[in-house]
């Protein structure tokens, strides 16, 4: 499990449609158990439930669960001090989310043109 600085660290969000809670526990650095109640927590968080009540997140979520670790574990809010901070910066989440996703993508751009260099 990571730590909570190393948030910089977390791996990359693969390019898929939809994410088992296990994907997104290592993805983000959390358990699984801690993504349950994050869900209770945070309107924002809302898998797609299908069979047997099993979850599945979406990119967007994953973008979600990386920001709601940020505050809680590098920012030091409280659970109600996150969850007003992501209500009330819906505007700047989209600026955000949108610069996470430019930085993901590079990366990705960055290891293919090392492998297409060999």
């Amino acid at each position: 499990m990571l730590e909570p600085g190393n948030n910089d660290e977390l791996p990359p969000i693969p390019g898929k449609r939809y994410f088992t809670i296990g994907e997104v526990s290592d993805l983000c650095g959390v358990k699984p158990h801690v993504l349950r109640y994050w869900e209770q927590e945070f309107p924002q968080l809302k898998p797609v439930k299908r069979r047997g009540n099993r979850r599945y997140y979406q990119r967007q979520d994953v973008l979600i669960i990386r920001q709601i670790r940020s505050l809680l574990y590098e920012d030091g809010f409280t659970i109600g001090g996150a969850r007003q901070k992501l209500t009330g910066d819906e505007a700047r989440n989209d600026t955000s989310q949108s610069q996470q996703i430019i930085r993901q993508v590079r990366v990705e751009l960055e290891d293919i043109l090392k492998l297409l260099r060999r």
